[in-house]
């Protein structure tokens, strides 16, 4: 299992009523333990670095009123089901779990603790006592397509992907997109390197897909390990889950940057106001829970055509998948003027016309 899905949206169901808590009257007198478990480190500046920056604006907000805890480097397998027990047998009332490959175990424990309220990052499964939260990194990268689209020379592009579930084709898809928007001959080849957080081999797929002829480098992974590797041949590359520039300040053209804060915080307050639901949220640039790094080492004129296709998705004016669509084996896919639905981007396995090579 891993942190996405390869299947359709099955989740149980978000329910409406809010579970039974804890009193305002204990909530007083002791603080609230929050947990968060990581599938990688910290210090990986990517994935698990965006998320406890995010822990920690929730910690400067509400201060003493609660104390958090997290453990980092949790396999995605049976290993993390100890992790969730242990929280939440030693007091934490709030867990976030922030990985897909946490789905299972998440619904196992919580039936076990049915009076803590978890939260997982980009599952589909829900519970009375399990809520979902996601954030909608295509948008991004339909805007990095527009970006490559204008600066590429070859007009071909590298994508370092992790592993090719939905969500990692669907930033494969509508970069392509962007891209063939403003160069229709635009090609883009990739590398799955069947990890999140692999620096070693993320740096050697950004490095042999520039062997191939890709002169700007993008990911999917969650080390600033692409960026560097481009970097060190000059080539102009994306940053993935957080500003990646002070690892290439001259070759980072932006990154797409996961807002994860302002929901913590606010999840937070509803456990401490005794108003906490059960809800699915997949957030984009309207609600503030994607961003995108400064554009730079860009032509002002491209870096206000990618401003433009940011505020035309915020908007709902571009809702990036809308058709005509046509995968790369010549078969239509979206028609003309329909617009994808959540359902069938969460169950995408295939590739748009311009994008060489074949999942799995």
């Amino acid at each position: 299992m891993h942190r996405r899905s390869f299947s359709k949206l099955l989740g149980v169901g978000a329910a409406a009523a809010a579970l039974p808590g804890l009193t305002r009257q204990a909530m007083a007198a002791d603080p609230l333990k929050v947990g968060f478990i990581y599938l990688g480190p910290v210090g990986d500046f990517g994935w698990t670095y965006q998320h406890d920056i995010g822990r920690q604006a929730a910690v400067a907000k509400y201060g003493d009123a609660i104390k958090t805890t997290f453990v980092e480097n949790v396999p995605e397998g049976p290993d993390s089901e100890k992790v969730l027990a242990d929280l939440a047998s030693s007091g934490h009332k709030l867990i976030f779990a922030t990985s897909f490959g946490y789905m299972n175990y998440v619904l196992k424990v919580a039936k076990r603790f049915p009076d803590v309220y978890w939260e997982h990052a980009t599952g589909y499964k829900r519970d009375k006592n399990i809520s979902t939260y996601n954030i909608r990194f295509y948008q991004a990268r339909y805007v990095q397509g527009i970006i490559a689209g204008r600066l590429s020379k070859s007009g071909l592009a590298g994508y370092v992907g992790s592993i090719p579930v939905p969500e990692v084709v669907q930033g494969m898809n509508a970069f392509m997109l962007g891209m063939k928007s403003v160069n229709p001959k635009a090609r883009l080849k990739f590398i799955m390197v069947n990890s999140w957080y692999d620096p070693p081999k993320e740096g050697d797929a950004a490095k042999a897909l520039m062997d191939q002829g890709s002169d700007i480098i993008t990911q999917h992974t969650d080390s600033p390990a692409p960026l560097q590797a481009a970097g060190s041949r000059g080539i102009k590359a994306f940053g993935q889950s957080t500003d990646m520039a002070k690892f290439s300040a001259g070759t980072q053209l932006s990154a797409s940057v996961d807002v994860w804060g302002p929901y913590y915080s606010q999840r937070i307050g509803d456990v401490l106001a005794n108003k906490w639901t059960s809800t699915d949220i997949w957030g984009g640039f309207d609600s503030g829970m994607l961003g995108m790094s400064p554009f730079t080492n860009m032509p002002a004129e491209v870096a206000a055509e990618a401003t433009a296709a940011v505020e035309a998705i915020k908007s709902g004016k571009n809702m990036v998948f809308t058709g005509p669509i046509i995968d790369n084996t010549g078969a239509s896919k979206v028609a003309a003027g329909v617009s994808m639905d959540d359902g069938a981007l969460n169950a995408m396995q295939w590739l748009v016309q311009g994008i060489e090579g074949k999942l799995g």
